[in-house]
């Protein structure tokens, strides 16, 4: 007896069933999804402080080349700047406890406590940091761009004119105008819309809310 032959006249072996397996073993056993790894806390993004940084640099440069061109017109038998004579007179015969004196010495040492400030603080307020799904992938969101989000939200709950939105690092100060329905009806409302808006935005520090209701004022 010939075995059957397949569409293009060739031979085709059968399959074998195996008869000890059962349905079950047919499915296939779920994988479970990994669990995101969540990256360490997200901290404020750091400004390159380009202003501050090119001023000082400005002012050292230029100070540094008159200390120089002074050096060399010494050296070179020539008499210094009067600009430095006059401040050296004017440091050995003033004593410590003069006005001049100590009002210099406050606005240099404000100078130099403002500098410091800069060093150590990162700046950059207006960008918010969001959560780091990645260790290796940082992101921020502008906080324009927050209230932007949460105003259109708001927009969306029935009973709201018109409303404006303060986005802040710690607290969003919502203020909405409702021409109808219950005011505490829509406060609720916003509370909730507004609240899955915050968790949305993805923040690694969701701001508080703060939401006021009020009636639009009359014409005239």
């Amino acid at each position: 007896m010939s075995e059957p032959l397949g569409s293009e006249g060739t031979t085709r072996r059968l399959p074998v069933l195996d008869k000890d397996r059962t349905a079950e073993d047919d499915v296939p056993e779920p994988v479970p999804d990994p669990a995101p790894e969540t990256a360490p806390g997200s901290g404020r993004f750091w400004s390159a402080r380009r202003v501050p940084a090119a001023v000082v640099a400005l002012l050292l440069a230029a100070l540094a080349g008159v200390l120089l061109y002074d050096i060399a017109a010494v050296r070179a038998d020539r008499p210094p700047l009067r600009v430095r004579r006059e401040l050296a007179r004017q440091l050995a015969e003033r004593p410590l406890d003069d006005v001049w004196v100590l009002v210099g010495a406050g606005v240099a040492a404000a100078l130099g406590l403002w500098l410091i400030l800069l060093a150590v603080t990162p700046g950059l307020r207006d960008v918010l940091p969001m959560r780091r799904p990645d260790p290796d992938v940082r992101a921020g969101l502008h906080r324009g761009a927050a209230g932007l989000v949460l105003r259109d939200r708001a927009m969306e709950v029935a009973g709201v004119q018109s409303v404006q939105v303060r986005a802040g690092r710690r607290r969003a100060d919502v203020r909405a105008v409702s021409h109808f329905r219950d005011l505490d009806d829509v406060r609720a409302d916003l509370d909730a819309v507004l609240g899955d808006a915050v968790r949305g935005l993805g923040l690694a520090r969701p701001p508080a809310l703060s939401v006021r209701v009020r009636r639009p004022g009359r014409k005239g």
